[in-house]
């Protein structure tokens, strides 16, 4: 019997306009935007935690960090050793990366003892270009003028969102403004170098890997940085419900926030990652809108939608980018699942 014949080849499709509307829909573009508006989501549940805490003249950024860093260690740590899962990564990049996490949150939460909050929302921008240069260097990720265009659109609107709050209201400047903005920098730069340090460790390794030492370390870190500099602020606080449960709720707002950022480093990356935080301030406004009832300026909803265009046109990818994502992801798919199945030949 004679096989059948081949089917017919497929014509090429034009680039229409409904071709350009297909990659402006792509499930991993609308997947990477969604995760990216809630980790901004968390990050700004984890400010009002904050904002209540310093409220209640509570000032311990190491110790709110702590139970976050427990959680991660418990959770996945208790997911490796399940596992029986050796590292596949050495332990000092872990200690480095919880060193450089475990400070940026400190200096990040610690400048606001000395400037404004514009200022903060403000400097900490740099984090972007910081970005931008470090996965250049180091990840060999390329950089096209839309991208460029996209970031620029994105940081325009948070611009947007200062610039009305010094028409506003907060004119402050801080008791040493100088001290506050040179803390803000330094931690945005640090801030960059986790970011871009989980992007590569993420890519070579697993979630759970990282996450877990992440943990491991970063509570260690804590626990030193603790006992060093907060003992006194921890004994003189009065630990009733208003000072617990915004601890708890930082602490989960947090951990939730440490486990999606991996999945959004791995399929969209650093650069991305820090423009869709640039939405939390915009997420803030509509808290106060709708449970404080605070009337807001115009100019906020003009750069709301400024930041959601500037994130789309950053993250459009033609077939070609996109057929290069897919082939990059599915390796990486690969190695893990390779590395598991290693795993449980070595430990039945």
């Amino acid at each position: 019997m004679a096989p059948p014949p081949p089917p017919p080849p497929s014509l090429p499709v034009a680039e229409d306009g409904g071709g350009c509307v297909a990659r402006w829909i792509r499930k991993e573009v609308l997947f990477g935007l969604a995760l990216g508006q809630v980790v901004s989501l968390l990050i700004t549940s984890t400010g009002f935690s904050s904002s209540e805490l310093a409220r209640r003249g509570i000032n311990a950024p190491t110790s709110q960090s702590l139970l976050n860093y427990i959680l991660l260690a418990l959770v996945y740590g208790g997911i490796l050793i399940y596992r029986r899962q050796t590292l596949t990564i050495k332990w000092y990049y872990y200690l480095i990366l919880g060193i450089i996490d475990v400070e940026a949150n400190y200096i990040v939460v610690k400048s606001y003892q000395y400037t404004s909050l514009t200022s903060v929302m403000l400097l900490d921008c740099w984090s972007i270009p910081c970005v931008i240069v470090l996965t250049w260097i180091f990840l060999k990720t390329k950089y096209g003028l839309r991208k460029f265009i996209g970031v620029g659109i994105c940081v325009a609107g948070l611009i947007l969102v200062v610039f009305s709050d010094v028409h506003a209201s907060d004119r402050a400047k801080g008791p040493n403004p100088l001290k506050g903005d040179l803390l803000v920098i330094f931690g945005s730069m640090l801030y960059a170098c986790s970011n871009v340090t989980e992007e590569y460790l993420v890519k070579k390794s697993n979630r759970i890997e990282l996450m877990a030492m992440l943990g491991l370390f970063g509570a260690v870190i804590s626990g030193i940085q603790i006992s060093i500099l907060e003992r006194k602020e921890l004994h003189s606080i009065k630990w009733n419900a208003g000072a617990v449960l915004p601890f708890l709720g930082f602490a989960l707002a947090m951990f939730l926030f440490y486990s999606t950022v991996p999945t959004v480093l791995k399929i969209c990356g650093a650069t991305m990652l820090n423009l869709s935080l640039l939405t939390s301030d915009m997420w803030a406004v509509l808290i106060r809108i709708f449970a404080y009832h605070e009337k807001v300026d115009w100019i906020y909803f003009v750069a709301f939608a400024g930041t959601a265009v500037g994130l789309l046109i950053y993250s459009y990818k033609s077939s070609k980018e996109a057929e290069e994502t897919a082939q990059v992801a599915g390796a990486s798919d690969e190695q893990g699942k390779a590395g598991d199945e290693e795993a449980g030949m070595q430990n039945p």
